[in-house]
């Protein structure tokens, strides 16, 4: 019915729109207290065997919510209720900005892709982090980027603000060095820059009382050697995490005309398009560094035949967005139903024994 819906109805409307609307109504229906609770009983799938334990925390489930759906950490909660094993709020920045002129998110429903330049709309970490002091019932990540104006020298100390009002909130941070709708954003990815941001804002969680999981979101348009620059350097820091990837400037492959997209303009894809590279990126960050780091893996996840071979290839945990916008609200409950008749079928006791599975014969190699 939903897919109908969006057929019919919801392709036609303005994107961002929508997505304002939907979560105005979600968090409106999980407030009502009988409602919410009908919810929360009809979407959540009770099987332990779906748990997965990564970085420190437990997880119910290993399929959470990507950063950019809930950008000021306004509807967590409300997303949880829809079966999420975690919720990742953000992008944040230190200072509030309204982003990129709009319109800026599209719809391309022949590709089951969206194209955005949201540019890290947001209302800052001072206020970000008065909507992160209520209760969670799932590990919540924090999602910190680069305020636009602030220049590339500066970047650290705007990166460690954010961390120092959000850290302290966080289940687990996440810097975002991949977008590409920050101008100089992903030049951050070098080595010789993302070196001194990842140490300076893993020294500032470092402060804490409790210990945040630090992870670094990468690019599926880098080159396999700088992933495996990125990685090594992951290892060297002491980080706990990759997430890979983020959305592609890449157009290749589209079957929107490419005439059409060029009308659209500029921007980031996800969806489809994305489901082979990064299905690769991870591939290549599991034979580099093992079960060192935690990998997480978004990017064109859909169902849970690509949330399973994503978990056998050696992602602990996936991620989806877009495949949530066209799959609708029942996309997390068929998700975890799927895994739990894959898992049945495979023989393993639980997903924790299924991740990296598909080459446990293949050592981690280090130049």
């Amino acid at each position: 019915m939903y897919r109908l819906f969006f057929q019919c109805v919801l392709r036609f409307l303005p994107a961002e729109w929508v997505h304002h609307v939907a979560l105005f109504w979600l968090r409106l229906l999980i407030a009502v207290p009988l409602v919410g609770a009908l919810i929360r009983r009809l979407l959540r799938v009770r099987a332990p065997e779906l748990r997965v334990r990564a970085f420190g925390l437990e997880f119910s489930n290993p399929i959470g919510l990507a950063a950019g759906f809930d950008k000021n950490a306004t509807a967590y909660e409300a997303l949880a209720a829809l079966g999420f094993g975690h919720v990742e709020v953000g992008t944040v920045t230190a200072h509030a900005q309204p982003g990129n002129p709009k319109p800026r998110l599209f719809r391309l429903p022949a590709d089951r892709a969206l194209l955005n330049r949201m540019g890290f709309n947001n209302l800052g970490a001072n206020v970000v982090r008065t909507h992160l002091t209520q209760e969670r019932s799932v590990p919540l990540g924090v999602n910190i980027g680069k305020t636009k104006v602030i220049p590339e020298a500066e970047a650290v100390a705007d990166y460690v603000t954010s961390a120092r009002l959000l850290g302290p909130l966080a289940d687990y941070m996440v810097v975002n060095v991949s977008s590409p709708n920050t101008p100089g954003l992903r030049a951050l990815q070098a080595v010789e820059l993302l070196r001194p941001l990842l140490t300076a804002v893993k020294a500032e969680l470092s402060t804490e009382t409790v210990r945040r999981p630090l992870l670094v979101k990468i690019a599926p348009d880098l080159s396999d050697e700088d992933i495996d620059a990125i990685a090594e350097l992951a290892l060297d820091v002491g980080l706990d995490g990759i997430i890979a990837t983020n959305t592609t400037i890449s157009r290749a492959g589209l079957r929107t005309p490419a005439e059409q997209v060029s009308e659209l303009g500029a921007g980031g894809l996800s969806g489809a398009i994305l489901k082979a590279r990064s299905l690769e990126v991870l591939e290549r960050l599991r034979r580099r560094v093992g079960t060192r780091l935690t990998l997480v893996s978004v990017g064109g996840i859909e169902t849970a035949e690509d949330a399973w071979a994503r978990l056998r290839a050696g992602a602990s945990l996936v991620q989806i967005y877009t495949g949530f916008v066209y799959g609708g609200p029942l996309t997390v409950w068929s998700m975890q139903r799927g895994l739990r008749r894959m898992l049945e079928g495979s023989g393993a006791r639980s997903i924790q024994d299924v991740i990296g599975s598909a080459g446990e014969s293949q050592a981690p190699t280090r130049n």
